[in-house]
């Protein structure tokens, strides 16, 4: 790995450039500037194109520094093509933090930088900001009647333009959920709209504000003036509140005063879906240029939004895990919402943890991060006992709104509805008697995880994984949420020809079904991965909640976490008692923190929730524990139990993944690397072991495990393990990676 580079090294002219290219290369490469180009102006972490590969072609590569040629014998250096940027995109700070990232997570330097860029800078687009087309109406449209005849799509359409002279670009009308396109050109065709050219980071113009602040309560001063205590210095703080507590206006009031300070602020939220909702109150409150990055975005967008904050035009940045690395012309305070959630760990190629970076990042910039949840990680706790992060209790819910009530239902020897026993049915009908909206809670997708014979047992299976198929009745297909396999549903038994084929098992599009024949007058919406695929459909959703146009809301984990839906007074889980008895020792964790926040949902407002939790194990100690006492005593327990075990966060691991397409291979692989670990006595080697789904899209795997309860020993090893793996024979033919502090040993 390269050393971070010093300014010193440019001023040695007829040296070479040290490169790093986007490629799983685990060293950087020399070339010679471009023609009379001077190397004194270059600087570390400018993109320059390079000519990489056998033929003829070229690679956006990340400069370095300048340094001696390492190219052994008389071989002739190739010269850079051309260089991209007068100065680094990536200020100096932001790139130590990818240097350091590279060699924490023992990722190839270059792909661990081109992942800090947008997808049009890493192909080498220029910085410069492209003018953004925004639709707006004309004087005759801002005249026109918002009636008259007119079709609802053009009524719409007319209204959201109405809502910001500016006008609008096509990624924020996108969250209308349907194609305005169509209707956009009606509008133009009729003269009462057009497309006119924006200024740079067109998404950050704001409105004026319509929201005003609320009242704090005395928790919420205290998080407020603890943090704003520490602006201009590094301190982590750790925000736990219950459900409904006002965390968000916390990050609110922290926000107003960063950007009263003229500094930047960068939210991270977990997922997608978390976006729209936060967004909508940032905007409400604040004039302030504000960006949006995540997946969801065009690329176009997210350039822009990158830029925007890069060049501190954009004093606001809300997105997801990739938008931790985008740069900050003034940083001030970074906030991670649900700070728990294991979707803020990359968990394929460079896989970093966005909190963990988080923290990182702001120790480097000497500014605050607070990370908020109602259910903090057991990591983010003992680091609270060890001193490191600074604890901060919201208690209470806001307002007039209490803590839901939990009720265990018991459903052995109970006749099932499709998942739904008596007592939830009977619930449900009491409380759409009253008025108020019902959320049930299913954490699988599709109509049913498996398809079996009656007559002779035959399992649908898919044939590149092990893995069931799922059928996904509506489509009439069977699926693997796995590797993405599918085909039509079956009607007879390949096996032994009958037509006795039976659904076994949940899935929300069969709880969907149930519900519609128990309550048929009742509106039923399912939000689920499968119903949100359609660009805008989640918006459109959500905004069908808030309106009181849904009576059931059924869905999985995306409508556990950070929504707020003030109608619903009961929320339903029909089945938790799968991470009850997980083989991985995250998962009683993981089941405490799902309950906790889908439980959250209800009784958010006046009236009181009530929480159905069905299970088979009424009597599991965590359950008992959970519910009685909250779940800050559970975490307690779960943490002596982790000291005991020495388990993270009280010992910090290494997950050695390995796959390939003949059986033997990642065995005989891991099983070397083991071997060559022998020496080390402070690291553990768990395995290798079969992975839990062994077989998958067609490639076998295995896994082995590191463990120490030090930090440097266990990395030191890492790294002498991957400077060995390029001679071993097995490497050559298994497909391996390495995971630091795992979050899922799956």
């Amino acid at each position: 790995m390269m050393p971070e580079p010093h300014d010193s090294l440019f001023t040695t002219v007829g040296l070479v450039l040290k490169i790093a290219v986007p490629y799983p290369l685990r060293r950087s490469f020399d070339y010679l500037p471009p023609e009379g180009f001077d190397p004194a102006r270059l600087r570390p972490g400018i993109r320059v194109e390079v000519p990489f590969g056998k033929h003829s072609t070229s690679c956006i590569g990340y400069l370095l520094g300048i340094g001696e040629s390492e190219t052994e014998g008389n071989v002739e250096l190739k010269k850079a093509i051309s260089v991209l940027d007068d100065e680094p995109l990536i200020p100096a700070g932001d790139f130590a933090i990818l240097l350091w990232a590279s060699r924490y997570y023992h990722h190839p330097l270059g792909e661990v930088i081109a992942t800090a860029f947008p997808v049009l800078l890493r192909l080498g687009h220029p910085s410069a900001v492209e003018k953004e087309r925004l639709l707006c109406l004309t004087e005759t449209g801002r005249a026109a009647s918002a009636q008259g005849g007119r079709a609802p799509r053009q009524i719409q359409l007319l209204q959201t333009l109405r809502e910001r002279g500016s006008g609008f670009a096509a990624h924020e009308l996108n969250a209308l959920g349907w194609d305005w396109r169509p209707t956009a050109r009606i509008l133009i065709g009729k003269g009462i709209a057009c497309y006119q050219e924006g200024p740079p980071a067109a998404q950050a113009q704001q409105a004026q504000p319509t929201a005003h602040p609320h009242l704090l309560n005395t928790a919420q001063q205290n998080a407020v003036d603890a943090v704003l205590e520490k602006l201009g210095g590094y301190q982590a703080f750790l925000l736990q509140g219950v459900t409904g507590s006002g965390k968000t206006e916390v990050y609110l009031r922290l926000v107003e005063k960063v950007l009263a300070s003229g500094l930047q602020a960068m939210i991270l939220v977990p997922e997608i879906n978390l976006t729209p909702q936060l967004e909508d109150r940032f905007r409400a409150r604040f004039a302030a240029p504000m960006a949006v990055f995540h997946s969801g975005l065009n690329e176009t967008a997210r350039c822009r939004a990158w830029l925007a904050m890069q060049r501190g035009e954009a004093s606001l940045l809300l997105g997801t895990r990739s938008a931790v690395f985008t740069p900050l012309a003034r940083p001030g305070l970074i906030i991670l919402d649900e700070e728990h959630d294991t979707s803020f760990k990359q968990q394929e190629s460079f896989r970093f943890s966005a909190r963990d970076v988080a923290m990182m990042r702001a120790r480097r910039l000497g500014i605050p991060v607070l990370m908020g949840s109602a259910t903090p990680s057991l990591e983010s706790l003992a680091n609270v006992l060890r001193g490191r992060h600074t604890l901060l209790a919201l208690p209470e819910r806001t307002g007039v709104a209490v803590p839901p009530t939990f009720r265990i239902v018991d459903i052995r020897k109970q006749w099932l509805n499709e998942g739904l026993s008596p007592v939830l049915v009977t619930q449900i009908g009491q409380t759409l008697a009253q008025g108020a909206q019902v959320l049930l809670f299913l954490n699988r997708r599709g109509f049913a995880p498996t398809l079996i014979c009656h007559a002779c047992g035959w399992v649908a299976e898919c044939k590149r994984c092990d893995a069931r198929l799922v059928i996904h009745s509506a489509e009439r297909r069977l699926r693997c949420h796995h590797c993405g396999n599918e085909q039509p549903l079956l009607r007879d038994c390949p096996n032994c020809q009958t037509a006795d084929l039976r659904p076994l098992g949940l899935g929300t599009e069969r709880v969907e079904l149930a519900l519609a024949k128990l309550f048929p007058k009742a509106r039923t919406l399912r939000i689920d991965r499968d119903s949100t695929r359609r660009k805008g459909s989640l918006e459109g959703m959500l905004e069908r909640i808030k309106a009181g146009e849904v009576d059931i809301l059924l869905g999985t984990q995306m409508l556990a976490k950070g929504h707020h839906f003030p109608n619903v007074t009961l929320v339903g889980v029909l089945d938790m008692d799968g991470g009850l008895f997980s083989l991985d020792f995250r998962a009683e964790e993981r089941t405490a923190q799902l309950i906790v926040q889908v439980a959250g949902r209800a009784g958010r407002e006046k009236r009181p929730g009530l929480v159905l939790l069905q299970t088979r194990q009424p009597d599991h100690p965590l359950l008992r524990k959970l519910i009685r006492e909250g779940y800050g005593a559970f975490a307690t327990a779960a943490l002596q139990e982790r000291r005991e075990a020495e388990l993270p966060p009280y010992s910090h691991q290494a997950l050695w993944r390995a796959d390939a397409n003949e059986a033997e291979l990642p065995a005989l692989l891991l099983t070397r690397l083991v071997e060559l670990a022998a020496g080390q006595t402070e690291v553990l080697a768990l395995g290798p072991v079969p992975a839990p789904m062994p077989r998958q899209a067609g490639r076998f795997r295995q896994q082995l495990l590191l463990q120490c309860t030090e930090r440097k020993p266990l990395h030191e090893l890492v790294e002498q393990l991957i400077r060995q793996l390029p001679g071993l024979p097995e490497a050559k033919r298994v497909r391996w990676s390495v995971d630091i502090d795992p979050v899922d040993l799956y």
